[in-house]
């Protein structure tokens, strides 16, 4: 017989807790975000099963817009997936970030964590492990799933509420505020250093410039040159260190 698992350790359920706690301010707008996704959806066309499943297998509420958004323009498959695809290439550099924090964590748990890794879950563990280096690894995972836990069961279920809702939410209530409030509480406080701040501010440039870009192409050159732009000011920064250390 397969040896029964430990229970979790008092300090393994707080710092679940804790995760729990510190993501819980970011349903003020996910709530209005998922009902927005839900009455855009059944608006679109989709069933309430395809709502859900929609909801279920991406999990990235921008994503997730964009691609309902090119979808309901009759864009190429092609352009739909690469354009998804670039709204969440952050997550490949949150990954990049949490690598040293739970990068020891056995792989099935970092499949799963990879799943619910989203905007709030990221802040909310990145925050907690730079202020406590000294946590270890079962604490790490605990927090980080706790912080999922207020932001992921929200989506799920306001995304349902917002598809049987539909049209009785009147236009009035502008849910879609929640989307811009969303990134900016999330970005804002990590903009740390000279490279992040040329990179957001090259974002928002670039992105206006290409706003008439078909299909929304524009986001993906945005991303693109804003990225290269924060990489070239820190290695740009770097060298200049290195000349005023000779």
């Amino acid at each position: 017989m397969p040896a029964p698992t430990p229970a979790p350790s008092p300090s393994t359920r707080l710092a679940f807790w804790r995760g729990a706690l510190a993501s819980a301010p970011f349903v003020i707008v996910v709530g209005p975000f998922a009902l927005l996704f839900g009455v855009v959806a059944t608006e679109a066309g989709l069933d309430l099963l395809q709502v859900f499943l929609f909801s279920a297998s991406i999990f990235a509420g921008a994503s997730q817009f964009a691609a309902l958004q090119l979808m309901q323009d009759q864009a190429p498959v092609l352009i739909i997936l690469a354009t998804s695809l670039a709204v969440n290439l952050r997550m490949v550099m949150y990954s990049v970030a949490m690598a040293p924090h739970l990068g020891a964590a056995p792989l099935g748990t970092r499949m799963l964590m990879a799943y619910f890794l989203v905007d709030q879950s990221f802040a909310a563990s990145q925050t907690e492990f730079e202020r406590h280096p000294d946590l270890s690894m079962p604490e790490k995972v605990a927090f980080f799933f706790g912080s999922v836990v207020p932001v992921a069961s929200l989506w799920f279920v306001a995304s349902m509420l917002g598809a049987v809702l539909g049209a009785a939410i009147p236009p009035s209530y502008a849910l879609d505020f929640a989307v811009p409030i969303t990134f900016l509480a999330i970005s804002a406080p990590m903009l740390r250093s000279v490279p992040h701040v040329v990179a957001a501010f090259t974002s928002i440039v670039v992105a206006l410039l290409c706003a008439g870009l078909p299909y929304g192409t524009g986001l993906m050159v945005a991303a693109v040159v804003a990225m290269s732009a924060g990489a070239g000011t820190e290695v740009l920064l770097e060298r200049r260190g290195q000349r005023h250390g000779r």
